[in-house]
Order: structure tokens, then sequence, then C-alpha cells
């Protein structure tokens, strides 16, 4: 029975994480989550995602990073190296719902989860870089203003030791390792996508057993050229094998294809971006594949749909953003793969803004 007054969170600060935001939430979807789906947007968000995560959240909230309140302006003044953390913790103000999990949106759910809602504030599992420290990519809490405010002010006295929300929050729930080991969430609950490489006989003997994966790490699977025609990403010569599982980057990249794709529908717009100076939005390319060709994407229709979004000011030369979703390859002869989702250049990596993901 579905029930009204628990929700399951996520947050996208840009139109890339959106992306994630959406597969996750149709993962949600597709293992029949009885609860709300609740996600949080900024305004940096595109009218068009926000118009796209509509169908399939039950709820699209945009919350600001400097409120009208003026704790959380002097917050933002005092540190404003935690404008992302302190966004994210705006789920805790979500007070109509009694319980919520929040679930990163580079994370993807393979089976049914609700029975964490039978947890208990602050329910996480173990960091797999550091086992005292919980991941904040999964974790049960209860909306409160009053933890909202606290922890606020906890980011304004004692800032985050990580720079990142991971790190405030095990500061400010720092019981968590000693007080209640039935907060300690199994790792099913938040399995580190690479795991299959660095533990692989746990994995042989457990990986069944999973019910949540988190993508971990600067390379999301939407860095990643992903082939339809044989349901699998592309990994060699791209310098992203061995960073994630592939048999979990091709469920996130199945779940794109067949059910976010398809909610873009016949859009095509170029200025839908709040900021002035941003250009974000769906572009329909209709170039078609050449006869013999090995591209990817089906002859029918447009060959891709593609989320492009431009920065002010533009990338250097040869560069893209790294809120760039699609960098297509327009190139149709024979062994040319088109990539709807391409990785950044790696010169560009330490020059663009990006969500902070635990």
């Amino acid at each position: 029975m579905p029930v009204s007054d628990q929700a399951f969170v996520t947050l996208a600060t840009n139109d890339v994480y959106c992306q994630g935001a959406l597969v996750l939430g149709q993962s949600l979807r597709n293992q029949r989550a009885t609860r709300k789906l609740v996600v949080l947007i900024t305004p940096q968000v595109s009218t068009l995602l926000r118009v796209i995560l509509s169908k399939v959240f039950d709820e699209v909230i945009e919350v600001n990073l400097i409120d009208s309140a003026d704790y959380i302006h002097l917050a933002f003044l005092k540190r404003p190296e935690l404008g992302v953390t302190l966004t994210k913790l705006h789920c805790w103000t979500l007070t109509h719902y009694s319980k919520c999990v929040f679930l990163d949106a580079d994370t993807l759910v393979l089976a049914n989860i609700d029975e964490l809602f039978d947890r208990t504030e602050f329910s996480a599992a173990p960091d797999p870089g550091w086992p005292d420290c919980f991941n904040s990519g999964v974790f049960v809490f209860q909306p409160s203003l009053e933890t909202h405010g606290l922890l606020l002010q906890h980011a304004t006295d004692h800032g985050s030791f990580d720079g990142a929300d991971q790190g405030l929050l095990n500061s400010f729930f720092s019981s968590w390792s000693t007080a209640d080991i039935n907060k300690h969430l199994p790792f099913i609950y938040n399995l580190s996508s690479n795991t299959a490489y660095t533990y692989s006989p746990a994995f042989k003997r457990f990986g069944s057993s999973v019910k949540v994966v988190h993508f971990l790490g600067p390379t999301k699977p939407w860095n990643y050229k992903y082939n339809p025609q044989t349901g699998s990403v592309l990994e060699e010569g791209s310098g992203l094998a061995n960073q994630h599982q592939t048999s979990f980057l091709n469920l996130w990249w199945k779940i794109y294809q067949h059910s976010i794709l398809p909610l873009y529908g016949s859009f095509q717009v170029e200025e839908e971006h709040a900021s002035p100076g941003h250009s974000a939005g769906i572009r329909e390319l209709y170039t078609k594949p050449a006869v013999g060709s090995s591209q990817p994407w089906p002859a029918e229709g447009p060959s891709e749909q593609t989320v492009v979004t431009d920065d002010t000011p533009p990338s250097p030369k040869g560069c893209h953003s790294e809120d760039t979703i699609g960098w297509p390859e327009l190139e149709t002869s024979a062994g040319v793969r088109c990539d709807p989702l391409s990785p950044p250049s790696p010169q560009c990596a330490d020059s663009s803004e990006t969500q902070t993901s635990s």
C-alpha cells in the first residue's frame, strides 16, 4: 500500500545531475516503491528538465542556497565553500513527510528498498574508504526544522572536514560509529560500484543481494559511450575501464535509453536556463548513419537525443564543460559510434563546476 507521508528524496543541482536523478527515480518506480518520490533542484536547473523530472517524481521542489531566513544567509556568507552542502541540507525542511530516505543522484536501485523506512534517523552504510564514517549517499532521516537549523549552525561553526556534506554529516551525527549498530545499514544498500575490482571474492559471494549501487568518484555512468544494439557501454580506449562494474553501467544505461530518453519526445529547446548567459535544453540530431555503419543508435527517427548546456564564459577551445551532457560525434562513417553522453576533455576537468556527490 502506498504511504503518502514518507518519501524517497534526491538532489540535482544542474541539468547533468538531473539525468542521474531521472534514472534513479525510474529505478525506484521499476522496483515498485510505495513511497513518494521527491527531487530537490536549484535555480540552475532548466525549465525543460523541470518538466521532465515531473514525469518521474511526485514532487519537484526548488531550493535556494541563500534563503530569506537570516541564519541561512549568514551561514552562506561565512562559509561560501559549503554551497552544495547547504543545499543538500534542505532535505530536512520537508516536514510534510514524517520520514524520508535520501539517495544521491548517482545511485541506482536494483531491488525494492521500502524496508529502509523501518530504520530510524540517522541510518547509513559505512563508507568503503573509512568504515568508521558513514557514506552520505544513502541515509534515513526525519525532516525537522529544528534539526535543519542545528545542521546549518554546525556548518557555520565547524565546517566540513572533507569540504562536502559527508564530512559535515559525520561530524554532526558523530555517535553513528559506536552508539547503535542498528543504524549501520548493510553494504548492499550502498554498494560502491567498483567493489567488483577492489574485493572480487566478496562481490562474487554477495553481489546478487545488492539493492543499491553507488557510482562513487568523478566518473559517472553518463560519462560513458553506450551502444544500444549490444546493450553495453564502450570502455575500450575510453580511459574509463575498471572504474565501475560494467554490468551496473549497462543497467543504468538500459533505464536511460528505454525510459528516460522517450520522455523528451519532440522537445526542441535552445534557451531553457534560468541563469543569464546560460543555454540549456534538448537538441534532436537528425543525422542518419551511413549504410553499413556500426552507428549504435537506431536508423529510424532522430539518431540521438542530446541534452546540451553551454556555459558563459565558454570552455577553452577543444574542451567541453562538465555541465554538458552529450557532445555528439556527428561522423557516421562505418566504424564510428555516436555517443549521446560523452565525457569531458581531460584538460577541462579542473575548470568545471560540478555537484558534490559522496
